[in-house]
């Protein structure tokens, strides 16, 4: 019996399981901070659904206002995403992050 979270976003985050802290919300894009942040400032920005070819849009005008608020704040921001075997989940996500990192 497989008991792994498949869709960690769809499963827990977009379901309410696991609460997160909202930094941006539109009717289609969840930007939080992340749950087990990796660096001092670390927000993950998700597409609602997994059709996100038809948000592109509304996922980068996100990623743009988080990155622009981040380099404001701290002079400096990263935006990356993952895309692989090891990636936990495979819900599309992007990371927009700044500082000194915490964990490997």
């Amino acid at each position: 019996m497989n008991n792994k979270i498949e869709d960690f976003y769809c499963d827990e985050v977009l379901n309410g399981k696991t609460p997160v802290e909202t930094v941006m919300e539109t009717n289609h894009v969840l930007a939080f901070h992340h749950t087990r942040p990796f660096y001092e400032e670390h927000i993950v920005v998700i597409p609602k659904k997994h059709d996100e070819m038809d948000l592109m849009m509304e996922i980068f005008e996100v990623i743009q206002k988080i990155a622009k608020d981040m380099n404001r704040e701290f002079g400096a921001c990263t935006v990356s995403t993952n895309i692989g075997e090891y990636q936990t989940t495979k819900h599309m996500h992007w990371h927009v992050h700044y500082g000194k990192r915490l964990r490997d």
